[in-house]
Parts: C-alpha cells; structure tokens; sequence
C-alpha cells in the first residue's frame, strides 16, 4: 500500500467516526494539499499523506497531552514505517510552536521532533489555514477568525492562532507567489 493510500486509510480509522467533522476537515486539506502539487514535485504525495494525517491526534484513542500535533506525532513515529518526513509535518503543522509555547509544551516538541523544509511547512499551513472545519475552501483571514470564534479570543487556541496570523498570512502569500511563477512558466517545479 502506498503512502498516500495508507494514510487515508489510518486518518479515517482514528477520525471519521468519533470526530466527523474533524475528518471532513482532514479530507478538505488533503484536497488543498494536492491542489498545491505544483509547487511541490516529488513531494506531493508526503504533502498529501501529511496532510490527511495532520488532526490524527485529535483521536480520543490517542490523545494524551491534550495537544493534538505532539499526540498525532508521537503515534505515528510509533508506527511501523511512517515516512519521518511526514510525522515532522503533523508535529509541527500550522505554526503547532506557538500553542506549544501556550501549552508548556514547546521544549518537549522541539526537542522531538525537527522542523521540516520551510516550503513543506508552507504548503501545509496554507492546505490547513485555509480549509473549514467542513473541508470547504476558505480565505486565511476567514479561517483565523472562525478559530477565535469557535474558541474565544482568551482561550489557549484563540491566543495562539492570533499570534500565529502573521506567519500564516505570510505562508499563504509565499505560497501563491510561488503558485503564481509555476503558471507563469517562470519557476521551475
């Protein structure tokens, strides 16, 4: 089974039933991911596959901190094969260093896990930041507002996510400039 397959296939098993709408958000950016490949050549299908996994630790059969990028990380470097790439990915997806640092979990996250390729990270948060939690397309700003939202301006997620905008929104104009050359023909994948 392929990476991409096998992904979806886990990313289902530990969301789609007990967190539904968790899963249509998964399979929302895993959609925008692919959208991206692009950009991202032979790393389309780790994107992909990061993508799909990214909320895994959001499962109640393996949450433990409470902090779903060190959960869903740590369950995956457990599992037999996982591609390391994407397991940095899902530990360290959407700027996860500033909820880290919200939670007193930044060490332990640094400490196991490496950052990946900045262009990785990139693709993944424009793939997150800008789908719902429905899986439909969205703007950034939309997204980080409907977080605040959801979650309240005082909360853990609602400090960190307005904390986060600014490298969001810089993702985002990072990775459609690099979009932008693609289809011009000026920037080789």
């Amino acid at each position: 089974m392929g990476l991409t397959k096998w992904a979806y296939f886990l990313a289902e098993a530990m969301l789609a039933e007990p967190l539904p709408r968790r899963w249509a958000h998964s399979l929302g950016v895993a959609k925008r991911a692919r959208s991206l490949s692009p950009i991202l050549g032979r790393d389309s299908e780790l994107l992909e596959a990061a993508a799909v996994l990214h909320d895994v630790g959001y499962s109640p059969s393996i949450a433990v901190t409470g902090f779903h990028p060190l959960d869903g990380a740590r369950f995956l470097r457990e599992q037999e094969g996982v591609d390391e790439r994407v397991i940095r990915l899902v530990a360290h997806h959407s700027c996860a260093l500033l909820e880290a640092e919200e939670r007193g979990l930044r060490d332990d996250l640094e400490a196991e896990f490496e950052r990946e390729r900045p262009e990785l990270v990139d693709a993944l948060i424009v793939a997150d930041m800008t789908t719902t939690p429905d899986g439909e397309h969205t703007t950034s700003a939309a997204r980080i507002n409907e977080i605040v939202r959801r979650y309240g301006a005082d909360t853990i997620v609602g400090r960190f996510i307005q904390r986060a905008a600014p490298e969001i929104h810089a993702a985002v104009e990072r990775v459609e400039s690099r979009m932008a050359a693609v289809e011009a023909g000026t920037q080789p994948m």
